[in-house]
């Protein structure tokens, strides 16, 4: 973790606040001059077809690059959480950041829908950061081996449009996000054990004043008299406060590294460092914000808050930013 930051620190002193940012356009929109998916080969189109075979290497598949819309669902990743520190922005205001490191976050199976299911989304199952066969189950192994991945500590998976399936091992770098975009972020929450009401639902306790003994923190009546006769479910009481599910919505990308493989998300995310997070586009302020500007006649460019034109489609892979040579460092400086 300080080796990170130091990295980080370096990194910042290559682009001092008086350096022009790379624009976010060029980033935005490098899928607009690529050819569309229509004008791919034979031998593409059928290789992405066949994306649930596992001996099929991300390699040797060419993925037509599709066209983002407001209906298209992407993928999310896996992040690990790396810490907090601190972004000044061209105008010199501090923005707190989480940093997420994207560690060898790939595509393990690939899941078609059902044709008796009455959904139309597709299956990806991602794995991150890699660990030693010795630690990793037979069956598990087995599994990994079909997908040509090496072992992965985290698995999950995120339900896709068709127009964003991705072949199985295909590697997600940090350019599947865009600076300005928002985000929602999940992980289990920091474990804080047994603790009081006061703490652990915010009640504001009794009078620490004359007649009150040694109750000040308590939290008062649980139950009323013969009848019910019983403390009702869902009551708010003391107990064991943290380690469950939690979603942050509506976080905005700060910065993108590609050459560290980093997200710079403004704000707080749950869990302690190293932990696992999972990073989605926002629900609300991407899919609904999209699709309410497109069915009120909204240009296209301006879909997206923030000046973002549009997302990588189907995914910003690490090999798709290397061939079409994008930036390593995009910091968003549009208006806060």
């Amino acid at each position: 973790m300080r080796s990170l930051l130091q990295t980080l620190r370096s990194t910042r002193r290559q682009f001092p606040l008086s350096t022009p940012v790379p624009s976010i356009r060029a980033l935005a929109t490098a899928s607009d001059s690529l050819p569309p998916a229509d004008a791919a080969s034979p031998t593409a189109s059928s290789s992405t077809s066949s994306t649930s075979d596992a001996s099929t290497s991300a390699a040797e598949v060419q993925m037509p690059r599709g066209k983002w819309t407001p209906y298209t669902q992407r993928t999310g990743v896996i992040a690990r959480k790396r810490g907090m520190t601190a972004l000044w922005d061209q105008e010199g205001r501090r923005w707190p950041v989480t940093v997420l490191q994207l560690d060898s976050c790939q595509v393990v199976r690939h899941t078609p829908p059902i044709p008796t299911s009455t959904s139309p989304l597709h299956s990806l199952q991602l794995g991150c950061t890699n660990r030693p066969e010795r630690t990793t189950s037979r069956p598990l192994l087995g599994h990994f081996r079909k997908a040509g991945v090496p072992p992965k500590r985290k698995l999950q998976e995120f339900r896709v449009t068709s127009d964003a399936v991705l072949p199985v091992g295909t590697e997600l770098g940090a350019g599947h996000f865009v600076p300005g975009q928002y985000v929602d972020v999940t992980a289990t929450s920091i474990g804080k054990g047994f603790q009081g009401v006061m703490k652990r639902h915010g009640f504001r306790g009794l009078k620490a004043t004359h007649g009150v003994s040694l109750t000040h923190r308590s939290g008062g009546s649980t139950g009323q008299h013969q009848d019910p006769g019983r403390v009702l479910p869902g009551k708010k009481m003391a107990g064991h406060m943290g380690v469950v599910t939690r979603t942050v919505q509506n976080l905005l990308i700060h910065r993108i590294d590609s050459s560290l493989n980093c997200l710079f998300v403004r704000g707080s995310v749950p869990g302690s460092d190293d932990a696992f997070v999972s990073v989605k586009d926002s629900k609300k302020l991407v899919g609904y914000r999209a699709q309410s500007s497109f069915r009120k006649g909204v240009p296209e460019g301006e879909w997206l808050s923030r000046g973002v034109r549009e997302l990588p489609t189907p995914a910003g892979t690490r090999d798709r930013a290397d061939k079409e040579g994008w930036p390593q460092v995009v910091e968003w400086s549009g208006k806060q």
